[in-house]
């Protein structure tokens, strides 16, 4: 699973344009789903019937998309003004290399050397940025990237250090590698898996990709932001890396289906995977519009600590990022051994 999320993780995926991420799903899920379905907004619905039968229907949903930039204008000289698509913290890309389409550049703030006291003092805001592409003049910036033209982050993506993962848009790919890893082993039960769209800007997709398949019951594969880092005291971490899959209770958006959530609890305790729960209220997912959709949908989460999420590097643990499969995967052979929740 691991060498498909890298090349996932790769691929250009803004929210509104994940178009190579669901071409490439698509291409690798055809030779083993039963059903295809695209809708209008983007969405990639994949049906594969189980080994076992099951009175519910079950789905489990991931994002496409990754916090990414778009094209809102250019200078004089021939840089790029611009704004993020989705929630990033403008310190976090400074300096940073990204992509439009075939396009680099790198993002710049103005000389520390020109600031003043003040600005020093402050967190840069978008529009202090620009993202300098090589052109001299407004028109040629204008010829390579046009306006409404998306960007990513260029970034590498490598296993390094003991057993860490770094990579841009481990948010939300990582649900996405463990959904196509699920597809063609074949799930416990019948299952669809929804690739969705749009969820950095509102959990778009995921309100469509509901109500068309109508579940009983989702399971969502997530990452959410770790904050255990240097000098963060322990009560502000919100969750941490290799201590094992987040099992979430609660976020902004939902309070969780606490029968998914106990099935979720066992199926760990059952195998022996290490897990964990959020420390904080912090974040949101697809969820908190699965669960609002027609007469409401119960729903759960399963989730990896991401280090650094929303940036050019995420970094997540190896062991933890398995941990969300292999979760996954118990949760769908217990509803195969059980029927219901």
């Amino acid at each position: 699973m691991i060498e498909l999320l890298q090349t996932l993780c790769a691929l250009p995926g803004p929210s509104g344009c994940e178009d190579a991420v669901r071409d490439f799903i698509r291409k690798e899920a055809e030779p083993y789903a039963d059903e295809i379905r695209e809708d209008s907004i983007g969405n990639l619905m994949i049906f594969r019937r189980g080994t076992k039968p099951c009175k519910q229907t079950v789905m489990l949903s991931a994002h496409m998309d990754e916090v990414g930039l778009i094209c809102k204008g250019h200078t004089e000289d021939g840089c790029v003004k611009f704004g993020f698509v989705g929630g990033v913290d403008p310190r976090v890309v400074i300096g940073r290399r990204v992509l439009f389409g075939e396009v680099r550049g790198v993002v710049g703030i103005k000389a520390v050397h020109l600031t003043t006291r003040s600005e020093r003092q402050t967190m840069p805001k978008t529009k202090d940025l620009y993202i300098d592409i090589g052109c001299t003049d407004k028109k040629s910036a204008q010829r390579k990237v046009p306006l409404g033209t998306y960007g990513v982050f260029d970034s590498q993506c490598v296993p390094f250090g003991d057993g860490m993962f770094k990579a841009k848009a481990i948010d939300d790919r990582i649900g996405c590698a463990a959904m196509l890893t699920l597809l063609k082993e074949g799930p416990a039960v019948d299952t669809w898996f929804a690739f969705t769209t749009q969820e950095e800007v509102g959990l778009r997709g995921a309100r469509c990709a509901a109500y068309t398949i109508q579940p009983d019951l989702c399971l969502v594969l997530e990452g959410t932001t770790a904050a255990d880092l240097a000098e963060v005291d322990a009560h502000r971490q919100v969750c941490a890396l290799r201590s094992g899959p987040v099992i979430s209770f609660m976020d902004r958006s939902t309070i969780y289906d606490e029968g998914i959530c106990s099935v979720l609890r066992q199926c760990a305790a059952d195998a022996g995977i290490p897990w964990q729960t959020k420390h904080r209220i912090a974040g949101g997912t697809d969820a908190g519009r699965i669960h609002l959709t027609r007469g409401g949908i119960r729903t759960g989460v399963v989730a990896a600590p991401v280090r650094y999420i929303h940036s050019p590097s995420c970094v997540a643990a190896i062991e933890d990022l398995n941990g969300v499969l292999e979760l996954s995967r118990r949760f769908l052979n217990y509803m195969g051994d059980h029927d219901e929740i």
